[in-house]
């Protein structure tokens, strides 16, 4: 075994390895960048090494610095973790060529599998299932544009040569095949740097399952049963779980099978996984007539992993280890058991509302259930932050995965919406509170699942939050109250101004909820009771109000209020007070009564940009008449592109920056005068 790892990534995924490398005794360097000179990464390692600036191009992208870190402190092999490095061979043959051991497959497994259409070729010759689709290496745009109308619309346009939903688009028509085509291969000579495409037939109610393969090099291969990540936006994954529910037996051993069989086509060795759709064509209760379909293999261990480490008991890093060390994979095919069900929920920085745009911002509160780390568990948190840390705009927007186990897929649906409720974020948007709604929707529940669930769902997903309007003003209204009472006494009417000749006092609050301004009056009465009345005419709610610290089941406060009750925790930015409970979370604003508000200023005419990043290009020029959605300008960041459109018809007046410019969010991209 090692004695010593460099490991190649930064985040959660190196404390990941690091804690595993920790368990078996092997030492470990991180690497870090100008912006992560204070991540938890490097403190989870024994060393560190500085590789170069915040952009991922000038550090973490940079192979030759981090072999140089690796051969000056020592290091006897380099874990790539996943990202990154992980699936490029170049940096897999540079680290053989100066002796190091790369954690991961050869270099001619990672160029095998790292091309697409190539990977096709070879998964055909191996009587893999494939779907109907164009996989060749001319890229004439009329060819391809005739290769789709050949296939039959819907088709996918791919990029041959990267994954995670980069250059990828769905095209309905032909009509608009060669915008698409555009953005498909702009967007992976960006990524990847190669605009090379592939085109497929577009699969009916498809569910994404992948294969999780493992090989040694004593010729050793097996397969350790699958993963459903079907639910997923932007082509992105979002929640993910093992086994796959609904999936019969003999389907399930046909695709092991299969996977392994694509392992050894390419002489794989490490962790793999291999995914494949699987079609539905007679719905979702007909289990019997899916059919499954290669859509590619990831060289490297993937995000989901520990989903595959609580169903089988297995540490999937130790198997890494064990076997780029030269040992034999640890058990065979028929040792290997399921036991139980595992879900893990991708938690990210990133608006669901406004069509998952990446957040950055300051984890100003960061508090998690009670959890393991890196382990198999019944709730396990993998990340690589802390509260107070800043989520920037230079990597992925993911923050934490949240993992949970049950002896049943129901057990472990209960124990995941319990975790995310007691999941506490305040200071960076993100998807928490939507991650809940996806959990407790009824597709999901009854795992009616296939990629398209967030958009069929669309309006149980992004509807009102759980908490309805009088339960977050009463919440916020006894947060208020509780500290008046532990800084002033018992109530804020007890001072010897507070006499009223009625008996009772009343003050005025006012909220805003959402685009409305909720009033609210609080009476308290001789009797030491407390009455709330919240909206006003027809639509109020009124009742006594009653609240309680600490009612237990680590919840700061119980409210009851019109009938309700609900155990609560506040936390208070300025007038902002983030709302969590277990019904669902909230914030609302507790307005000044006594302070002037002003008008707000308009912005007619503005374009803005909606989260730091890159401009790419803009899609007109100044001067031109524009019309409402047209698409003006491309922005990049956190990897993704973002379309930026004309909110009205009008002229394009002035583009105040170039392609290749660095902007801050909010910053004015360009101005448009009124039609």
């Amino acid at each position: 075994m090692f004695q010593k790892i460099l490991i190649a990534n930064r985040g959660e995924i190196a404390c990941r390895v690091a804690a595993t490398a920790r368990r078996l005794g092997i030492r470990t360097v991180a690497v870090y960048s100008e912006a992560d000179a204070q991540a938890r990464h490097v403190a989870a390692c024994d060393e560190a090494v500085y590789i170069g600036g915040a952009a991922p191009k000038d550090s973490y992208l940079r192979g030759e610095r981090i072999i140089e870190a690796a051969r000056a402190t020592g290091a006897e092999a380099i874990h790539p973790g996943y990202g990154f490095l992980s699936e490029n061979e170049g940096f897999a043959q540079a680290c053989a060529d100066v002796g190091l051991v790369f954690i991961g497959p050869p270099p001619a497994a990672i160029a095998a599998m790292g091309l697409k259409a190539e990977s096709k070729r070879l998964m055909e010759a191996a009587g893999v299932p494939l779907v109907p689709g164009y996989h060749g290496a001319d890229q004439d745009t009329r060819l391809l544009k005739a290769e789709a109308d050949r296939i039959g619309y819907p088709v996918l346009i791919k990029a041959s040569a990267g994954g995670g939903g980069k250059g990828m688009r769905r095209v309905d028509t032909p009509e608009a095949f060669d915008e698409a085509l555009a953005a498909c291969q702009r967007e992976a000579l960006n990524s990847f740097g190669d605009a090379a495409v592939l085109i497929e037939k577009y699969v009916q109610r498809p569910r994404h399952i992948e294969i999780q393969v493992f090989a040694d090099t004593h010729g050793n291969a097996v397969y350790l049963f699958e993963r459903d990540c079907s639910v997923q936006r932007r082509h992105q994954k979002v929640l993910e779980e093992a086994p796959a529910p609904g999936l019969p037996p003999a389907l399930r051993q046909q695709m092991g099978l299969a996977a392994v069989a694509a392992a050894r086509a390419v002489g794989y060795v490490g962790a793999g996984t291999v995914e494949f759709i699987v079609e539905q064509p007679q719905g979702y209760d007909h289990p019997e007539a899916m059919r499954f379909y290669f859509m590619e293999m990831n060289t490297r261990l993937q995000v989901e992993h520990p989903v595959t480490e609580a169903i089988t008991g297995l540490d999937l890093v130790e198997w890494q280890l064990r076997v780029a060390a030269g040992e034999p994979l640890p058990l065979r095919q028929e040792a290997l058991r399921l036991h139980g069900h595992a879900i893990e929920a991708r938690i990210c920085a990133e608006n669901p509302d406004n069509q998952f745009l990446p957040a950055t911002g300051r984890l100003a509160v960061y508090r998690k259930p009670a959890c393991s780390a890196f382990t198999v568990a019944d709730v396990r948190i993998d990340d690589g932050v802390a509260e107070g840390d800043t989520i920037s705009p230079h990597y992925d927007s993911m923050i934490a995965k949240l993992i949970v186990r049950g002896e049943t897929r129901a057990q472990a649906l209960a124990r995941l919406d319990e975790a995310l409720a007691r999941l506490h974020i305040v200071g960076v948007a993100n998807n928490v509170a939507f991650l809940r709604r996806v959990v407790k929707s009824d597709a999901f529940a009854h795992a009616r699942l296939d990629t398209a669930l967030i958009e069929r769902e669309r309006e149980v997903l992004f509807g009102p939050t759980a908490l309805p309007r009088h339960a977050a003003v009463a919440i916020a209204l006894a947060h208020t109250l509780q500290q008046w009472r532990e800084t002033a006494g018992a109530d804020p009417w007890s001072a010897r101004d507070g006499f009223a000749s009625h008996g009772e006092r009343t003050r005025r609050f006012a909220f805003e909820w959402g685009d409305e301004t909720v009033n609210a009056r609080v009476t308290w009465r001789r009797d030491g009771t407390v009455a709330l009345t919240v909206g006003e005419g027809d639509g109020a709610v009124t009742g006594p109000l009653a609240w309680r610290a600490d009612p237990g089941g680590g919840w700061a406060l119980g409210v009851s209020f019109a009938g309700g009750d609900w155990r609560a925790t506040v936390y208070a930015q300025g007038e902002r007070l983030h709302l969590f409970t277990p019904q669902g979370s909230a914030a609302i604003v507790e307005m000044d009564l006594l302070a002037h508000a002003g008008d707000a200023a308009t912005e007619g005419g503005r374009l803005t940009a909606p989260m730091p990043g890159k401009v790419v290009a803009f899609l007109v020029r100044a001067g031109d008449t524009v019309k409402k959605g047209q698409a003006l300008a491309v922005m990049e960041a956190m990897k993704m592109e973002h379309t930026i459109a004309a909110p009205a018809d009008g002229t394009v007046a002035e583009l105040l920056y170039a392609p290749g410019d660095q902007v801050p969010e909010g910053a004015e991209l360009l101005r448009l005068a009124s039609a």
